[in-house]
């Protein structure tokens, strides 16, 4: 348990602070448009849920702050899951898409997450991760700040984070740019 709730104090001033502005590179990312269901895994307040721009998909919030799932619940067309990402309440292959933005450094296991997405992520599907890149120098920065801060921040590199996926049935690619990366993999059809 962390010493202090930061997402749930943010809760109801965390979309004024943080903005959604990477929407282009989020639908490339993540293939889009299609048909069928969308996780955003650790999605928090659906910032980046809302903005996908999707019509043809459910989006699924999920998040283990229940603060942050409130928020959610007030955006009209996400459903919000309040949840641990380690042990997510869905099926194997549920989802055909899966994306997880700025979050990873903050769970507790980043291994078991990982896997966590891949399980519920249907074969043919896609995952997307988005992290501070820690090779730059903000975000090493960054990362101090939030040690400082007293949460349980732990950035791994994008290599580090595809790493999670070697071994598994998957392509996976990094896209850098500026301070940040996205990891995307997607899982084979057997």
């Amino acid at each position: 348990m962390p010493i202090l709730d930061h997402f749930g104090i943010l809760a109801p001033f965390y979309d004024r602070f943080i903005g959604s502005t990477k929407t282009d590179i989020w639908r490339k990312v993540l293939d889009l448009p299609f048909e069928g269901l969308l996780l955003d895994a650790a999605g928090g307040t659906g910032r980046v849920a809302q903005h996908v721009g999707c019509p043809a998909c459910q989006v699924v919030v999920a998040d283990a702050s229940l603060q942050m799932m409130r928020e959610a619940r007030k955006k009209p067309g996400l459903l919000a899951s309040a949840t641990t990402i380690e042990c997510l309440p869905f099926e194997d292959g549920s989802f055909e898409r899966v994306l997880m933005v700025d979050a990873l450094h903050h769970v507790v296991d980043q291994r078991q997450t990982c896997l966590e997405m891949w399980r519920v992520l249907k074969p043919g599907g896609r995952l997307v991760i988005e992290e501070p890149d820690i090779a730059t120098n903000f975000v090493k920065f960054l990362a101090v700040a939030e040690k400082v801060l007293l949460m349980r921040s732990h950035f791994l590199s994008p290599d580090e984070i595809a790493g999670m996926y070697a071994g598994l049935p998957a392509k996976i690619s990094i896209v850098r740019e500026g301070n940040i990366a996205w990891v995307v993999v997607e899982k084979m059809e057997s």
